[in-house]
C-alpha cells in the first residue's frame, strides 16, 4: 500500500524548502499562511457540496471566512486546545497588526488573527488532521452549515 504524503511535504520537496524552526516564525507569519489554510478548507467543502455559479459559491463562503465567524469559532473550540495551541493562539491574537478588517470589530479581528496563527502553526507542523478536527468541531458547535 502506498504511503500518503502530505501536501506540505510535497510542496517542500518540490521547491526544495529548507527546514525552519517553527518557533522562529512571527505570529503574523503564521496567521498569513493560516488564513489561506482556513480559506482553502472552507472553499473546498463548499465546492464539494455541489457545483454552483461562482457568485453562489462566494455568497456561501463569505459568511464563513469573515473575522466575526472565525472569532466565534475559536471561542467555541477554546476548551479543546492544548496548552501549546492556546499559547500560539494568544501570540497571534496579541500580535500588533498594521491592518484591520473592514467589517469587523478590533476584538473579532484579533481573535481571528489568533485562530489563523494557530492554523498556520498546525499546518506548518504537518498536523492537518488536527486543523480539520478543530474546524469541523467548531462549525458543529456553532451550528454553521458548511
Amino acid at each position: 500500500m502506498e504511503e500518503s504524503i502530505s501536501l506540505l511535504k510535497k510542496i517542500k520537496d518540490c521547491f526544495e524548502c529548507k527546514e525552519q524552526d517553527i518557533n522562529s516564525y512571527s505570529p503574523l507569519t503564521l496567521a498569513y499562511i493560516g488564513d489561506d489554510v482556513y480559506d482553502l478548507i472552507v472553499r473546498t467543502v463548499v465546492v464539494e457540496r455541489g457545483n454552483r455559479a461562482a457568485n453562489a459559491l462566494h455568497k456561501t463562503t463569505s459568511n464563513l471566512v469573515k473575522a466575526q465567524t472565525q472569532a466565534q469559532l475559536v471561542e467555541a473550540i477554546m476548551e479543546m486546545l492544548s496548552d501549546q495551541e492556546k499559547s500560539v493562539y494568544r501570540r497571534g491574537r496579541n500580535a500588533k497588526s498594521y491592518t484591520s478588517a473592514k467589517n469587523a470589530s478590533i476584538g473579532d479581528y484579533r481573535k481571528a488573527t489568533g485562530l489563523e496563527a494557530l492554523l498556520g502553526y498546525l499546518y506548518l507542523t504537518d498536523r492537518m488532521d488536527r486543523v480539520l478536527e478543530l474546524m469541523k468541531e467548531g462549525f458543529a458547535l456553532l451550528q454553521l452549515e458548511i
